[in-house]
């Protein structure tokens, strides 16, 4: 038995007929060592190569997973397209007869094929053929028995992913085909098993052992499954396929190696309804991710960097860390490219650049709060653009719950936000703040720095609780007053600050530990007219030089 390489002839009608003698052979032959050696000629699957990473950090090149391009079309092993037969059994035992050949291309063909779980082996490459539906069951029973994952990154064992790997190596979805998770029905537990997701986080808390973390459905312990949720995985592909609706996340690698995301559209909001939690993609207690010129209309966050959440994330303690974001669009979104709120275990090292955001709620945010730990460090953006922003075009928030005041004592669970930079960043649009940084009063935000910023939109910047903000050539022209809100800051630096020359109050400054803010070459005629001290505020707290 000889399998089909995509890079040959179309022997499609040969090769079904030979898969069917297999078939009704199957109790009698099983791929065997001597069938394997014969195999190792056949080429590797030919995708596209990667452009050069050029990140300022150092990073391991990525490399595409070298998988067989031998053939197993679903057909070949019982698959009845149409959309109303499930194909669960036949794709899974194309999947299964791929490994045992030491790996291949499944091919999803033409037409709507129903399933239910996907489970990936390694050096698998799940192929869904242009023009082809990969449709996935809206009977919760098709996703069981569970399996081990992650729940808004606390650790459980839940209904699986649509498409699931725990463990392997070299696996991909490619194509030009579409999975349709027609997730409605899970919707639904976002609000009626609100009791279950709050059973999770009261497990973790007390600290009782994941193998207990049990939800498969019985007496409503029911929590959403991701639509693809690669675990413990290494060398992971995502190219050129199409994810509509799923039940929750869409992408979402955790505690995985080397994953690479490209020219995927997510939608996850639209002419079928709004995905609750309905995020693109988040790599959780990842490293070495690649993701780009990417497509985003998501029912929350496009890209969101996760690495676990209070005392479970704190226990796990992994980070992700080498996060490059390049290329990619996002139309519809709570956030464009956000870390958070999930940082217990640490992210660092990333970098998003020539982005392009048209109606998200935000273009930046990075979002943390006490009991989160972790720390977020050494990010750059740069190269980005954003219109239509409805909220902050961006946002660095430790408060993401919970009041500012009263402060609390520092512990392992208090976060950190330092070491991040923008350059050449515009909102032509914006509908509050253009920038809005929320330290905690025990934890400042440390070290940002913004270069070449424009900004129009209905207010200005609003930092407290913050150290070390270098703020150079920033464009800005907001519809309210004040330009600037700095309440209990440090060390805030403000160069070549263009603003609307009408402004009748540029700076408002409040807190008693508000001192050394300076600003330089900005042409500001009337200090004395423009900066408003509060009553707390020392006279020496604003420096301004021309």
């Amino acid at each position: 038995m000889k399998f089909k390489d995509l890079t040959q002839v179309d022997m499609r009608p040969l090769a079904r007929l030979r898969s069917h003698i297999f078939l009704r052979c199957a109790s009698l032959i099983f791929i065997t060592p001597a069938l394997l050696s014969c195999q190792q000629d056949v080429a590797h699957h030919v995708i596209n190569q990667l452009d050069p990473i050029v990140a300022p950090f150092e990073m391991s090149a990525l490399k595409l997973p070298n998988i067989y391009t031998r053939e197993f079309d679903i057909r070949d092993f019982g698959a009845q397209e149409g959309g109303v037969v499930k194909n669960t059994k036949a794709i899974q035992t194309a999947i299964e007869n791929a490994a045992r050949a030491g790996g291949g291309t499944v091919l999803i063909p033409k037409g709507i094929w129903l399933t239910g779980a996907i489970r990936l082996e390694d050096n698998i490459n799940l192929y869904v053929a242009k023009d082809a539906e990969l449709l996935f069951s809206q009977e919760f029973a098709d996703y069981l028995p569970v399996v081990f994952s992650r729940h808004e990154d606390i650790e459980c064992y839940k209904y699986s992913s649509f498409i699931y790997a725990e463990g392997k190596t070299g696996i991909a979805i490619t194509g030009e085909g579409m999975l349709n998770g027609q997730g409605k029905p899970w919707w639904d537990l976002k609000e009626s098993k609100k009791n279950a997701e709050a059973l999770l986080n009261e497990m973790a808390k007390n600290d009782v052992p994941v193998k207990e973390r049990i939800f498969d459905g019985t007496d409503g312990r029911q929590l959403r499954p991701a639509f693809f949720q690669p675990m413990n995985c290494k060398d992971i592909l995502v190219e050129g396929v199409t994810f509509l609706y799923g039940a929750f996340w869409t992408i979402t690698p955790t505690y995985c190696e080397n994953v690479i995301v490209r020219r995927v559209h997510i939608e996850t909001d639209g002419s079928y309804g709004h995905t609750p939690n309905g995020d693109g993609v988040d790599p959780s207690s990842c490293k070495n991710v690649l993701i780009e010129d990417c497509d985003f209309n998501t029912g929350d966050d496009c890209v969101a960097i996760k690495a676990g959440r209070d005392r479970d994330g704190l226990r796990v303690n992994k980070p992700t860390e080498n996060v490059v974001i390049r290329n990619c669009r996002g139309r519809h979104g709570h956030g464009g490219i956000v870390i958070g709120s999930e940082t217990s275990g640490s992210i660092r090292n990333v970098y998003a650049v020539n982005c392009q955001f048209m109606g998200t709620d935000r273009m930046v945010r990075i979002k943390t709060a006490r009991g989160r730990g972790g720390i977020i460090e050494n990010v750059w953006f740069k190269d980005l653009t954003g219109s239509e922003i409805l909220s902050e075009a961006i946002h660095l928030n430790m408060l993401y719950t919970g009041e500012r005041l009263p402060a609390q004592p520092v512990s392992n669970a208090t976060p950190s936000i330092r070491n991040i930079h923008f350059e050449n960043i515009s909102c032509s649009s914006g509908k509050s703040y253009s920038v809005e940084l929320l330290g905690l009063p025990e934890r400042l935000i440390e070290n940002i720095w913004f270069n070449g910023i424009t900004a129009s939109t209905a207010k200005g910047i609003n930092i407290s609780d913050a150290r070390g903000i270098h703020i150079n050539n920033f464009k800005i022209t907001p519809t309210k007053m004040p330009v600037f809100t700095i309440t209990d800051c440090q060390d805030i630096t403000i160069d070549s600050l263009k603003f609307p020359a009408l402004t009748d109050q540029l700076l408002r400054v409040e807190g008693t530990n508000s001192r050394n803010i300076k600003i330089r070459k900005s042409n500001i005629r009337n200090p004395e007219k423009l900066v408003y001290l509060g009553s707390s505020v020392s006279k020496q707290a604003v420096l301004i030089e021309e």
